[in-house]
């Protein structure tokens, strides 16, 4: 480590850091998470317990992806897996911005005519072919986040916390 000082005696720090053989670069695979919250109402059709009725929850989802850093100095997006940014855009618009304030049910629940109800009276109802459990949903948005990810980028893991001590994950080396 060396330290100057300039004319105004502001002390600078250089780090010396050990050379590295640019294929140690190449070579790298770093796994990157970005989180995510929103806001979610269900009912679980045919549960036997208080999850039967219409609820909500603060969901908040991890995304994690793997990759190897670009390594071509010409490239804008220079040592990133993949930038933040384009990954925000992937589950804002496949996740977020679908399951933000809207009420999820079996598309098979009885509830179905309070699904209707409430669309006619504007409100945001998603109809899905599952149980909307966490367990469920976190394997629905696995599908959708893979689905739309760059060739070079692999989703490693999601993680759904339903509650501040309950969650739901999902990771690739257990659905190979």
């Amino acid at each position: 480590m060396s330290k100057f000082s300039s004319k105004n005696n502001t002390k600078i720090t250089l780090l010396n850091f050990i050379p590295l053989h640019n294929n140690f670069f190449r070579m790298s695979t770093i796994r990157i998470t970005k989180q995510f919250n929103f806001e979610t109402g269900h009912a679980l059709y045919g549960y036997d317990g208080k999850c039967k009725n219409v609820h909500g929850h603060s969901y908040k989802l991890s995304v994690t992806v793997v990759g190897k850093p670009i390594t071509d100095t010409s490239n804008v997006k220079y040592g990133m897996v993949i930038d933040f940014s384009d990954l925000k855009k992937i589950v804002k618009e496949e996740i977020v911005d679908i399951f933000d304030h809207a009420t999820v049910f079996n598309q098979n629940t009885p509830h179905i005519e309070l699904a209707n109800e409430l669309k006619n009276r504007g409100h945001h109802v998603i109809l899905v072919d599952y149980q909307p459990t966490s367990e469920n949903m976190v394997i629905d948005f696995a599908a959708k986040i893979k689905a739309r990810l760059p060739e070079s980028i692999n989703l490693f893991s999601l993680r759904l916390q339903e509650t501040e001590t309950s969650y739901a994950e999902w990771h690739q080396s257990d659905n190979l």
